[in-house]
């Protein structure tokens, strides 16, 4: 329980934060935001990559609105029975209004009971949270139906160039590429910017959401993870490695890991689902930056970072992606409406030793997902080939990151169009 005076005084100082907040760059899922709909639109995405600066751009789209950010300190009492207060507390501040913006909405139990009723009285909200199990947990008890979910993610390449003024080159992007998105890292370049994320994010997600007690461990898995982005994996392996309970223990704690959006698992596609669940997986990490910062052992290793950007541009546009292994290896096949549309394979450069190997997997790939086209992505060549029956496009990541069919998620390998 918290005072209505100690509410009102938080929601005063609050408020004249977020006016006086600086708009920052456009983000691309501004673009996609419809405000006047009867559904609570959700933003998620991990600590400090712009969710509240975002919540600031929607908020000059407003003529009114009201404002929250359930991370403050000073808010450790407050109860889901404090809503009616807030409540009270933004009519007689603000006068009657639609718009909520509730940042961290997360850290209050019971959240979700508060929205729904609003909802049925005609409330429009704009919702924040960095965990997605908690917000879709929550979402799909009470309000089935009734969202609209919306992931936020570090700076692409083009909010990046956007970010710091730069024009799209091999340098802006050899520039991110070990940079990566996180704003208060390129604002700053101080690597302790994203040390600290990364403990807050375990102490803060992890830690205190799961009631977990062996902080070394988790933290340890973390960094072994980010350090081996690009790899695969199995939760077996992990069991023994860090001398864990069960591989259930393992699984836990990965799951973790993605739930608070530090890493992203991918699985090894295959028609059978039970295969798919027990084979190998690959991890890639949220943010390059971070990864560099936090392992410094394969800062250097260009094709794993370059092989993290795409996935994390793919990320950005699909759901469901796979990596392949048969007789030859394909990074990245993405589905959409149940096939396989696009089939991508990254490499720093093609030259006479690799070339055979890299359109092998990608042809075989291509071929067994019914594609008749590929994708090699690399740092800095451009080319168009044809390969056992396939047609393969190679174009340099920043161009792929920066044309017009990327920017309109216009990848279909029906069409052709990259």
């Amino acid at each position: 329980m918290i005072l209505k005076d100690v509410l009102r005084g938080i929601v005063r100082s609050q408020r004249e934060a977020l006016l006086s907040m600086d708009g920052g760059v456009k983000r691309e899922a501004f673009k996609k935001i419809v405000l006047n709909s009867p559904f609570a639109i959700t933003l998620s995405g991990v600590r400090r990559c712009g969710k509240s600066t975002l919540l600031k751009q929607i908020s000059r789209k407003l003529d009114t609105f009201y404002y929250f950010n359930f991370e403050d300190p000073r808010l450790a009492a407050f109860e889901v029975e404090d809503f009616q207060k807030l409540n009270e507390v933004f009519e007689e501040e603000f006068g009657k209004c639609d718009y909520y913006l509730l940042d961290e909405i997360q850290n209050v139990k019971g959240w979700e009971l508060f929205v729904r009723s609003m909802l049925d009285r005609g409330g429009r909200f704009v919702i924040t949270g960095s965990n997605a199990s908690l917000l879709s947990r929550e979402l799909g008890t009470r309000l089935t139906g009734r969202h609209i979910r919306y992931e936020l993610f570090p700076f692409s390449f083009r909010e990046f160039l956007s970010f710091n003024k730069f024009r799209p080159d091999e340098s802006s992007f050899s520039d991110y590429l070990s940079r990566g998105g996180f704003p208060d890292y390129l604002r700053f370049t101080r690597p302790d910017v994203l040390q600290e994320l990364l403990n807050d994010v375990i102490a803060r997600d992890i830690i205190v959401r799961r009631g977990i007690r062996n902080v070394k461990v988790v933290k340890e898995l973390a960094i072994y993870l980010i350090t081996n982005i690009g790899k695969e994996f199995s939760y077996n392996a992990l069991k023994k490695l860090f001398m864990l309970g069960s591989v259930n223990s393992a699984i836990n704690f990965v799951s973790s890991l993605e739930e608070s959006y530090l890493l992203f698992t991918v699985p090894r596609f295959d028609y059978s689902l039970k295969s798919q669940i027990v084979n190998p997986k690959k991890i890639y990490c949220i943010d390059n930056g971070l990864a560099v910062v936090n392992s410094a052992s394969f800062s250097e290793d260009r094709g794993r970072l370059l092989e993290n950007v795409v996935f994390l541009e793919l990320r950005r546009r699909h759901k469901e992606i796979f990596y392949f292994r048969g007789n030859g290896e394909c990074d990245f096949l993405v589905k959409e409406a149940g096939k396989i549309v696009d089939a991508v394979q990254v490499c720093w450069e093609l030259n006479s030793d690799n070339t055979k190997h890299e359109l092998e997997g990608l042809q075989e790939a291509a071929i067994k997902s019914g594609l008749k086209r590929g994708l090699v992505l690399t740092f800095s060549q451009e080319d168009k080939l044809d390969y056992e029956g396939i047609h393969v496009d190679v174009l340099p990541v920043w161009k792929w990151m920066t044309s017009l069919a990327a920017k309109n998620s216009d990848i279909d390998g029906k069409k052709g169009k990259y």
